[in-house]
C-alpha cells in the first residue's frame, strides 16, 4: 500500500473539513517497520463550540421519579405482605399448661370474648375457651353475606388462629356451656356437634370466669316468629336467607307465564324486614342493590316487581342516629322505592303473611315471600339460670348486672361482658370490644399485684431483706391496687343504606359530625376493612367486593 504524502493529504482534508470546523485528520504516515499508515488527529486552529449536554424535561424527571417510588413501594409492600402471611401461618412454640398458675375460663367467641383473648397476656394464666362455634364472626357485614356480596368464609376467623399465637397453650372446646356453678366455681359443657367422641361432656374448675355468651334474638312471644321468619344473628341465618330469597325468585319465574298466579308472584317477590336498627336498615339497602344491580340483568321480567318493606315499631328508624341522618335515610329509601312502615307493630306471622297494627290502630295483613326478623336481643337460657342461682342481686330482665369493674354482682370472680349484660351502654360490638380490651388489662394488673404480694411475703420472711426493699415493694402494691373502672368511649356509628351510600354519626370536639352519601360509603368500607380481625379477612373481603363490581353477584342456588 502506497503512503500518501503529508502535504497532499492536508490539502485535500482542509478543503473538505474546514467548512465544518471540527476535527482535522492528521497525515497518514508509514511506520518504518510495517509500512501501515497511522491516523493522527489534531484540533483545528479555529475554536469549536461546546457540544450541548443532554437534559431531561421536568415532566420526564417526574415520571422517572414516580416510577422509582412506585417500584420501591410495590417491592416493600409485597415483602411486608409475605412476611405477615408467613408469620400468621407459622406460629412459634408455646409454653405448656402450668398447674401452679390460675385458670381463666372464657365462655363465648364473640366480640367481647375475642377482643379479650387477643389482648390478654396469658403468660401468667392458663386459659380455656368454651364456645359452640370455633370461630369469630364479623357481624356488621352479615347483611352483605345474606344477599351474596360477600362469601361467608370471608368474615369469619378461626379461634385457634388467636390461641396459637399466644405465649401459653390455650385449650379450645367447641361445646356449649350447660351450667355455671358460682359456688363451686365450675363450668359444665356439652358437645353439641353431630360427630362426638367418647367423652362429649365435662366439668372444669376456674379461678376467674369471663361470661361472654351474648344474647338470643328477641321474639316478644309473638306467634309464628320462630317458625316462619329468618333471623340475622349467626352465619347460618345469612346463608338461610340467601337460599330463601333465590327460592322465591325462581318459584316466581316458574309461575310467570300463568295469568292466574300474579298475586302469588307478587307475594313471592315481597321481602319484609322487621326491625329498624342498623341490621334491618343495612339489610334493606343490600336487598335494593341486589335488585338493581343483578336481578335486572338476569331476571328482567321479575326485577321491577320485587319489593322491599321495612317495619319498625318506633316513630323512626335508626333511633341512635341524629335526626338529620334519620331523615336522609328515609328519603334515600323513598327514592329507592323501599317502603318504610314506622309506628307499626307485628302481631302475628303466618306462613305466607304477617299481620301488623299500623299507626291508626288497624290490623293489616301483608303477604311476603321472605321475612327477616332483626328486632332486639334477649338473654340466653344459661344466663337466666345463672341469675337464678345468684339470687336477688340479679333481677334485671335485660341481662346480668355488673359493677364498674365488670364483675357480676353477687358472684365472686365472675366477669361478664357483651350483650349478656344489662348496662347503660347499647348492646353493640363496639361496647363489647372495649370491654374485652379493658378486662385483659385489668386481669394483667391483678396478676402484677399478686406477684408483688408474693414478693413482699418473701422479703418479710427473709432475714437478709432491707427495709428499703420492703418499702419499695409496698409502694408498687399500692400502685397496682388502684384499679380504674371501665369507661366506654363512643367512636361513632355507621350504617349502609344502599345505592353506594352510607351514613356516619361521629363524635367531633364537643358535638357530633353527621355525614351521608357516597364519600361516607367509602369511609364506611375503609372503617370496616380496618376493623376486620386479620389480614386474611381484609384480603378476602376486598377481593369479594372487586368480584361483585366486575362480575356481579352469583344468582345460582345450591
Amino acid at each position: 500500500m502506497a503512503c500518501l504524502s503529508r502535504a497532499g493529504f492536508l490539502s485535500t482534508s482542509r478543503s473538505i473539513w474546514s467548512r465544518r470546523k471540527v476535527f482535522i485528520p492528521a497525515a497518514l504516515r508509514c511506520t518504518p517497520a510495517t509500512g501501515i499508515p497511522i491516523v493522527r488527529r489534531t484540533l483545528a486552529s479555529s475554536s469549536l463550540p461546546p457540544s450541548p449536554s443532554f437534559q431531561l424535561s421536568p415532566w420526564r424527571r417526574f415520571l422517572q421519579t414516580l416510577g422509582r417510588v412506585t417500584l420501591v413501594t410495590i417491592l416493600t409492600s409485597g415483602g411486608v405482605f409475605l412476611y405477615i402471611t408467613h408469620k400468621d401461618r407459622t406460629p412459634g412454640p408455646q409454653e405448656p399448661f402450668d398447674p401452679s398458675k390460675k385458670t381463666i375460663v372464657i365462655l363465648g367467641s364473640g366480640w367481647g370474648a375475642t377482643s379479650l383473648l387477643k389482648s390478654l397476656d396469658n403468660e401468667d394464666y392458663n386459659v380455656v375457651v368454651i364456645s359452640p362455634r370455633n370461630y369469630f364472626l364479623f357481624t356488621p357485614l352479615l347483611p352483605s353475606v345474606a344477599i351474596g356480596t360477600l362469601d361467608p368464609r370471608s368474615i369469619i376467623q378461626s379461634t385457634r388462629y388467636i390461641t396459637r399465637h399466644k405465649k401459653r397453650i390455650v385449650h379450645v372446646y367447641e361445646a356449649e356451656a350447660t351450667e355455671v356453678d358460682p359456688v363451686s366455681k365450675t363450668v359444665t359443657y356439652q358437645d353439641t356437634s353431630p360427630v362426638k367422641g367418647q367423652q362429649d361432656s365435662g366439668t372444669i374448675k376456674y379461678d376467674y370466669l369471663v361470661y361472654a355468651v351474648g344474647a338470643e334474638t328477641q321474639t316478644f312471644n309473638i306467634p309464628g316468629v320462630k317458625e316462619h321468619s329468618c333471623f340475622m344473628k349467626e352465619l347460618k341465618d345469612a346463608e338461610k336467607m340467601r337460599t330463601m330469597v333465590m327460592d322465591c325468585i325462581e318459584s316466581a319465574a316458574v309461575e310467570a307465564g300463568n295469568p292466574d298466579s300474579q298475586d302469588d308472584i307478587n307475594r313471592l317477590l315481597h321481602m319484609v324486614v322487621v326491625g329498624g336498627g342498623p341490621t334491618g336498615v343495612e339489610l334493606s339497602g343490600e336487598l335494593h342493590d341486589f335488585i338493581v344491580e343483578d336481578l335486572k340483568q338476569w331476571y328482567p321480567e321479575l326485577a321491577d316487581r320485587v319489593r322491599v318493606t321495612l317495619i319498625e315499631a318506633l316513630p323512626n328508624v335508626l333511633p341512635m342516629f341524629s335526626k338529620q341522618l334519620i331523615q336522609y335515610t328515609e328519603s334515600t329509601f323513598k327514592e329507592n322505592k323501599i317502603d318504610v312502615l314506622t309506628r307499626t307493630m307485628v302481631k302475628e306471622i303466618n306462613e305466607k303473611s304477617v299481620i301488623v297494627q299500623n299507626d291508626k290502630g288497624e290490623l293489616v295483613e301483608i303477604p311476603f315471600g321472605v321475612l327477616v326478623w332483626a328486632a332486639g336481643n334477649v338473654g340466653r337460657a344459661l344466663t337466666r339460670d345463672l341469675m337464678a342461682k345468684i339470687g336477688a342481686t340479679q333481677s334485671n330482665k335485660r341481662g346480668l348486672e355488673v359493677d364498674d369493674f365488670l364483675r357480676i354482682k353477687g358472684a365472686e370472680d365472675i366477669f361478664a361482658i357483651g350483650d349478656c349484660t344489662a348496662t347503660s351502654y347499647a348492646p353493640t360490638a363496639q361496647v363489647a370490644t372495649q370491654q374485652g380490651v379493658w378486662l385483659a388489662r385489668h386481669l394483667g394488673q391483678i396478676t402484677k399485684k399478686e406477684r408483688l404480694e408474693a414478693r413482699l411475703r418473701e422479703l418479710r420472711s427473709s432475714p437478709g431483706s432491707t427495709p428499703e426493699a420492703i418499702e419499695t415493694t409496698v409502694k408498687h402494691i399500692n400502685k397496682q391496687s388502684k384499679f380504674r373502672p371501665f369507661h366506654y368511649s363512643h367512636q361513632g356509628s355507621l350504617a349502609y343504606i344502599g345505592s353506594d351510600k352510607a351514613i356516619a354519626d361521629l363524635p367531633f370536639l364537643n358535638g357530633n359530625l353527621a355525614s351521608g352519601g357516597v364519600a361516607t360509603f367509602l369511609f364506611w368500607r375503609s372503617a370496616y376493612v380496618s376493623n376486620l380481625f386479620s389480614l386474611r379477612n381484609r384480603v378476602l373481603v376486598i377481593n369479594d367486593w372487586l368480584k361483585v363490581k366486575l362480575f356481579g353477584r352469583d344468582v345460582s342456588r345450591d
